[in-house]
């Protein structure tokens, strides 16, 4: 009989997909139909691929943990439909927001439905403290969602208050990936080690999503660019340039924010703004800060001890790659 290969021997994005493409199906054909589109969307099923890279770090099967690792996946996907609810936003990965193909209403029910579905599942299938780890994670998403509503437009928005923010949105998810993970594969220090490598990878990542949006281009961003100016979402990008940048670009931040423009004139200040943080040195800034971050999610890994660790080091190669990408 041959034994399994450990998830850094393996092609951990078509394993996952192959689950969702073979295995996933919720009790509402509607309801799975608008989940399987957004999955076929595209993205990089980060959240579950370190799931599985932390179980095989702490000794334990990728293979036994690909219902959990998918369930990071599908709640990611929950907050996505809605988020473009929240946003009004009419593309998501290149293709129609779930909300544009099915409106307003279902959209939101379908992502209720969607938590729900996993809770059920988890809470049915794995013992503490994986659930209390997961409904945490969820009250950490919502409250950083209200945080980012709250700060909108805010100017003043200290740098710590923009990571508390980060941290509760996206980074909290992938701490929990790599955490339970961690727990399904073996108990020890390394539980500890990974949830704080998850964390500071998430916050590096949403730096980075940050960044591209000002950076990027439609096509590679599958969204508008400048959409967090557009939606006066303060990002570390403008966060740095407003603090590098003179009082005459802090001025016409102000008049963008407060002005009501059609869509042309909209999208020509918006790239007049990214002209103008590039030029202040924001980006460079932007890309100190994911370095940073992404130097802790590596540190961290050291809780897992200097032995031979494939799944460790691929973890590694993760934060390396996000940091290269800066």
């Amino acid at each position: 009989m041959i034994e399994p290969r450990s998830a850094s021997e393996r092609d951990l994005y078509a394993l996952i997909e192959d689950f969702f493409r073979h295995r996933f199906q919720t009790d509402n054909p509607l309801i799975t139909e608008a989940v399987r589109r957004m999955l076929a969307a595209g993205g990089k099923r980060l959240r579950p691929r370190i799931t599985l890279l932390a179980a095989d770090a702490m000794g334990g099967n990728a293979d036994e943990h690909l219902a959990l690792a998918s369930y990071m996946e599908l709640i990611h996907v929950a907050t996505l439909i809605h988020d473009d609810v929240v946003d009004g936003a009419q593309t998501r990965r290149g293709v129609n927001a779930t909300a544009v193909d099915f409106g307003n209403r279902i959209s939101v029910l379908a992502g209720d439905y969607l938590f729900a579905w996993i809770f059920k599942n988890v809470t049915a299938t794995y013992p503490a403290p994986i659930p209390h780890i997961l409904s945490a994670t969820l009250a950490d998403i919502c409250d950083g969602e209200v945080l980012q509503l709250r700060a909108m437009g805010n100017l003043d928005l200290p740098f710590d208050d923009y990571v508390e923010i980060i941290e509760k949105k996206t980074a909290a998810l992938f701490g929990a990936s790599a955490e339970c993970g961690a727990i399904c594969g073996g108990q020890g220090a390394g539980v500890r080690a990974l949830r704080e490598y998850g964390v500071h990878y998430g916050i590096a990542f949403q730096m980075m999503d940050d960044l591209l949006d000002v950076t990027s281009d439609e096509a590679a961003l599958g969204k508008p660019v400048g959409n967090d100016l557009r939606e006066r979402k303060m990002t570390i990008p403008l966060i740095c340039a407003l603090k590098k940048g003179d009082a005459a670009f802090r001025t016409r931040v102000e008049e963008f924010f407060d002005a009501e423009l059609d869509e042309q004139a909209e999208s020509a200040a918006i790239a007049d703004l990214i002209a103008r943080m590039g030029a202040i040195g924001a980006f460079e800034a932007t890309h100190d800060a994911i370095h940073t971050y992404v130097e802790r999610a590596k540190l961290a890994l050291g809780g897992l001890g200097t032995g031979k660790n494939d799944a460790r080091d691929q973890l590694a190669s993760l934060a390396d790659k996000l940091g290269r990408n800066s």
